[in-house]
């Protein structure tokens, strides 16, 4: 165990915390449905994490304190609740600043989590690959750093010396000050870490797309279904679990199509409302999966009463990390669930490419292999081109990255009927030229 790990137990420790008790609050007067149905999705992300919650509670407010987030008054209400029930902890549904945590944790008399830590402790305990594990650390000690003073309680403590090996610290340094460093270092050294293993990622998106292969995302809020797609057309062995962020680490699976076309699928990890800001920059170069696909399969649990939000929230993180303009076909996953037609008739106005599935049960999909299908032939087109000696690098990169169907010469021009992706269409307009061979 390292030495800002041992720092770090001074705080509390969360395999201890079994029951706990989760807040959110609303605007006092207004409707407190969309409070309860984010305490709805922060009770899932508890049972994920693996905490029973004994009591729910949403809370009407004037206005945000500064000090405690909920007042003082509520606050104390809440810390006679736990101690009456017997209860661990305390969950926000929003994040709240680490000087709100710390003086909540001296009213409650218990440890005080938010929405963004309970996500962030979710990840690292789901993470499978080194790049998923090394992401999470950097999100966390992004989290982390902001609030030592409140994970290191006892700041009179003094250390001199040291011994090798250690951050070097002088007579007299206060704890938080080496665990300040020790951050920082570690920050550092994840960052160094991450950015190789994006390299190595940017050689095999290289690789995939000398080989023209169209290559399709699945995306979608967590637990849409997107992991069953995937094993559906593929048959891959990837987890399935009823629980939220069941996959974080994308998995790539090659398909074969009925005529005979192969493509990559891509399952990438779910979407969440409230993602926080750090996750989704740590989470970038994973989220990039998406952003370095040719299609986009918009998974959508249409049986959810919230399947109209989960969408908008997909496509807002999605356009959060740069990916835009891709061609996206929405699936409208367990249908076989669906009480009623009336979140798909929505969702089609705003989403018109749209079609019915059920992955678990693998119904429509003759339907999305034709979409896919369709949507794949627009990828790519088939151009005559005469092409003048002068620009052979133009030539040379056609050839390169398209398909050649016939090359020849006329005279000093260059002859090609060749399929190209169609983003290098408009470099090729001013050299069409029917011609016979």
């Amino acid at each position: 165990m390292s030495e800002l790990e041992q720092n770090q137990q001074e705080r509390y420790d969360l395999t201890e915390v079994k029951t706990v008790a989760l807040v959110g609050v609303f605007p006092s007067g207004k409707d407190q449905t969309n409070c309860l149905e984010c305490l709805e999705e922060l009770e899932s992300l508890a049972k994920t994490y693996g905490f029973e919650t004994k009591k729910i509670i949403a809370s009407p407010i004037k206005e945000f304190n500064a000090a405690t987030y909920i007042g003082k008054g509520k606050a104390d209400e809440i810390g006679k609740a736990l101690v009456l029930e017997e209860i661990d902890a305390v969950i926000f549904d929003d994040e709240i600043t680490p000087n709100q945590q710390k003086n909540l944790e001296e009213i409650i008399k218990r440890p005080v989590l938010d929405r963004t830590e309970l996500i962030l402790e979710v990840f690292a305990k789901r993470a499978q690959t080194k790049e998923a594990m090394l992401q999470i650390e950097l999100a966390k000690v992004k989290y982390q750093l902001p609030r030592l003073k409140r994970m290191w309680t006892h700041l009179s403590r003094q250390k001199t010396g040291g011994g090798g090996g250690g951050a070097l610290r002088g007579e007299g340094e206060k704890q938080i000050e080496v665990d300040k460093r020790l951050l920082k270092d570690r920050l550092v050294h994840l960052e160094r870490e991450i950015k190789v293993i994006k390299e190595q990622r940017e050689i095999v998106r290289k690789s995939r797309i000398r080989t023209n292969t169209p290559t399709f995302a699945i995306v979608g809020y967590t637990n849409a279904g997107k992991s069953t797609l995937l094993n559906a057309l593929t048959g891959a062995d990837v987890l399935i679990e009823d629980k939220l962020f069941a996959t974080l680490d994308p998995t790539a699976r090659k398909f074969i199509l009925p005529n005979k076309q192969t493509i990559v699928l891509v399952d990438t990890v779910g979407f969440i409302r409230k993602l926080p800001h750090t996750l989704v920059n740590a989470f970038r170069s994973t989220l990039e999966e998406a952003a370095f696909t040719d299609i986009l399969l918009h998974v959508i649990d249409v049986s959810h009463p919230l399947a109209i939000d989960h969408a908008e929230t997909t496509m807002n993180v999605l356009k959060e990390i740069g990916v835009k303009d891709k061609p996206v076909i929405t699936l409208f996953n367990k249908i076989d669930k669906a009480e009623s037609d009336e979140a798909m008739i929505k969702l089609r106005l705003k989403y018109p490419k749209t079609v019915r599935i059920s992955a678990k049960n693998k119904t429509g999909f003759d339907e999305l292999i034709d979409l896919m299908l369709s949507e794949i032939a627009k990828l790519r087109k088939v151009v005559k081109l005469k092409i003048p000696q002068s620009y052979y690098a133009l030539a040379s990169e056609l050839m390169r990255e398209g398909r050649v169907i016939f090359s020849g010469y006329e005279e000093n021009d260059i002859l090609l009927e060749i399929e190209i992706p169609a983003s290098l269409e408009h470099k090729v307009v001013s050299f069409y030229h029917d011609f016979s061979y």
